[in-house]
């Protein structure tokens, strides 16, 4: 174990011995619902939000203890110092100290797909890995995802891809259910549209397959969010969310992805039916912004890998669209270090989107 993990075990130690040891109520005590009431919705975000920080699991439980969140989503396997039994047994531990449910996760595990990576092993082995991964650390379920629009250009498109991700889905089966974890795909960075996702994991077998529901990643493949949750919604696990401004140019549309609240997503609409669909679910924050993507589907040569794009789905992007306006991007002062500048753009970001979260959206179980 390093220096580093060991001095977070020991700030562990500390709290559980101090803060944790007055009960919950010491942490965070948690709203109760009301008698008949449906409780809040378990609010939480995913480590990538905050990527340049280049915090590892201890650190990262600490901040969100402080955030008051309920969850958080490690989706990466970099992310820990060791996979080993003992050190996953300890980050557990402090999480229990903390009040934090963890979920797991990783990346690509597609072998065809244009962004996998062999870092971890065969696509087979990968899943294998983080699986037991999930286990140690008690996540139910373990996100992962199949690729990115840049397959939609490969030999056999997205239908390849989804059935090499199904294959390896069914060769790590029986050690799902065994572990009891289930796997959550992300439809990811323009990749699938809701309806195709639900075909994969139709197709996997939806007992011990489900969805990690990205809100931005939908407006990547032209559909409104709302749309997106109303297909998903029955297989989803594990969630990555933020706004969205997606508004008209020329040639089509752009895309900016935003902190909570700062998009022309219907937020508050979009939380009410995750909760009326998904109450089980967490609602964890994925903040990305700070740049704008084109979507120049008014051309015929943007079309070439998007033939698969449905009618209504485009249909309610568009609408979308014509809500929006134009938003600058993120641009640090030239004077500044830039490093420094982008950490803390990031973490005021989220911190925002948790605050928009608590109290314009009513989400979280633990008080303010």
């Amino acid at each position: 174990m390093t220096s580093n993990a060991a001095a977070s075990i020991n700030r562990r130690s500390f709290l559980s011995t101090t803060v944790a040891a007055g009960a919950a109520a010491a942490v965070t005590p948690l709203v109760h619902a009301a008698k008949g009431k449906q409780a809040p919705l378990k609010l939480g975000f995913d480590n990538f939000s905050i990527r340049a920080l280049g915090w590892k699991a201890p650190q990262l439980l600490d901040y969100a203890a402080a955030q008051k969140v309920d969850t958080v989503l490690f989706s990466d396997l970099d992310v820990y110092e060791s996979h080993d039994a003992a050190y996953l047994k300890d980050i557990k531990a402090q999480a229990d100290d903390l009040g934090i449910e963890i979920q797991a996760g990783t990346g690509g595990i597609c072998p065809s797909a244009r962004n996998f990576k062999d870092k971890w092993g065969t696509a087979e082995e990968h899943l294998k890995l983080t699986l037991r991964v999930g286990h140690a650390l008690g996540s139910s379920a373990i996100r992962c995802y199949q690729g990115s629009s840049a397959d939609r250009h490969l030999e056999g498109g997205l239908p390849a891809r989804m059935a090499d991700t199904v294959k390896v889905c069914k060769a790590v089966e029986s050690m799902a259910k065994d572990l009891g974890v289930k796997i959550a795909i992300e439809n990811h960075a323009g990749d699938m549209q809701a309806w195709q996702l639900k075909e994969l994991i139709e197709e996997a077998g939806p007992d011990y397959v489900g969805a990690t529901i990205d809100s931005g990643n939908a407006t990547w493949t032209l559909e409104d969010p709302l749309v997106n949750l109303e297909i998903l919604a029955p297989y989803v696990l594990s969630s990555g969310i933020r706004d969205s401004m997606v508004w008209e140019s020329e040639d089509g549309a752009l895309v900016q992805w935003t902190a909570m609240g700062e998009g022309n997503v219907d937020l508050k609409r979009y939380a009410a039916r995750f909760a009326e669909l998904c109450p089980d679910a967490p609602f964890q924050l994925e903040i990305i912004s700070g740049f704008a993507k084109p979507f120049p589907y008014l051309k015929e040569s943007f079309w070439s890998g998007y033939e698969d794009i449905r009618g209504p789905e485009l249909a309610s992007f568009i609408k979308l669209a014509k809500s929006g306006k134009a938003i600058d991007p993120f641009r640090p002062d030239p004077d500044a270090d830039r490093q420094k500048a982008t950490q803390d753009y990031q973490k005021a970001e989220l911190e925002r989107s948790i605050r928009y979260c608590k109290e314009t959206l009513k989400l979280g179980r633990r008080t303010a």
